[in-house]
């Protein structure tokens, strides 16, 4: 009886062990201490391209994965952190985007006071801007620095870039609203601002690893609109709270009309799915928008018919942050484990270093 016993504790354990991670998930890279934030791969070449915010110890904003290995991008010195040069140097690398045009761009937000979730809390006004670079020379093209937007309120977090209309839509969970950025005029647009499809479900909380997500301040982590994800087609602009369950989406050329309100916008947000928590979202050229669901350690992904379907559960999959689809057939992500920070653990680090990039191959 005893042997018998031993053998189905055994077997729970190998069970368990087993259920913790999949071996569809393969690792592309570590950093360390390093966290990564930022992913994207470039649709023609599939370079990889990781970002990382600003926080100690700092090494490099900007980097393309080459052999497994980091090499900072474009050039060393603009991975320089001098904050004072930010015309020419990154302040604080958030979220990027590889175009269909053979270009790079990196959101670099630094938000400030309250809007930052990651940045500088103690400064009065935060420090923005997107950065076009050609990935044909690996030089930069141009920089818009959203002059119209409100630097002590805003948080640009995610970017996407609809080169169909000369348009880039952002995430901005400071405003609680979607920036609309026109590409010609270097001039933007904040649109359905404090929206129930932008604001985080009141009394929301996050319950990740076993606890509430709440800060040493006993603040609970919140995040209004934050991933977005713009169909290959450039049809429908899909987007997000973290604190809340629900996908939600637009026609692109409803953003684009500059004549229509909020109040005109509002009833033409579509509630696509239920899909319970996301951090990072991307579209494939099927219609698939692939999500993160930190909860339960798995990318999900809702089909074009609005089904929700589950691609990997693993547990290194700790709080999935961006996303990039490359040409061989694998979706790129980060694991950037932000829950585990000593932010929100009474001051106990968590991670579960080194941090890494995973890929895992598409349906």
């Amino acid at each position: 009886m005893k042997k018998i016993l031993f053998y189905i504790a055994t077997m729970a354990i190998m069970l368990k062990a087993t259920a913790q991670t999949d071996e569809k998930l393969i690792e592309v890279a570590s950093f360390d201490k390093n966290q990564p934030i930022g992913v994207t791969v470039a649709p023609a070449s599939n370079r990889l391209f990781v970002s990382f915010p600003h926080t100690e110890p700092y090494l490099y904003g900007l980097t393309e994965i080459v052999n497994g290995k980091r090499v900072p991008f474009p050039d060393a010195e603009w991975n320089q952190y001098k904050p004072e040069e930010p015309e020419t140097h990154f302040v604080n690398a958030q979220d990027l985007y590889a175009d269909d045009r053979n270009c790079l761009w990196v959101l670099d937000s630094a938000p400030a006071g309250a809007a930052a979730v990651i940045g500088n809390a103690t400064a009065k006004l935060g420090q923005f801007k997107l950065i076009q670079i050609s990935l044909d020379d690996n030089k930069v093209k141009r920089i818009y620095t959203f002059e119209g937007l409100p630097k002590d309120k805003s948080a640009l977090n995610d970017v996407c870039v609809d080169n169909s209309r000369k348009l880039a839509y952002l995430s901005d969970p400071g405003l609680h609203a979607i920036i609309v950025l026109d590409l010609n005029t270097g001039k933007s647009r904040v649109v359905l601002k404090d929206d129930k499809s932008t604001i985080v479900e009141p009394g929301f909380k996050l319950n990740l690893d076993g606890k509430d997500v709440v800060d040493n301040n006993g603040r609970p982590f919140a995040s209004n609109v934050n991933g977005i994800a713009l169909s290959r087609n450039y049809k429908y602009f899909y987007f997000r709270a973290i604190n809340q369950t629900k996908l939600y989406r637009i026609a692109t050329e409803l953003l684009a009309d500059t004549t229509l309100k909020d109040a005109q916008l509002s009833p033409k947000v579509e509630m696509v799915a239920e899909t319970g928590v996301c951090h990072g979202m991307i579209a494939d050229t099927q219609g698939n928008i692939y999500q993160s669901s930190s909860p339960d350690h798995s990318i999900k992904y809702v089909s074009p018919d609005g089904q929700l379907h589950t691609l990997v559960t693993d547990e290194r999959l700790s709080w999935p942050d961006s996303f990039g689809i490359g040409n061989d057939g694998y979706l790129y992500l980060s694991a950037s484990q932000m829950n585990r920070l000593p932010k929100y653990n009474g001051g106990e680090n968590k991670v579960v270093y080194p941090y890494r990039i995973y890929k895992v191959k598409l349906p």
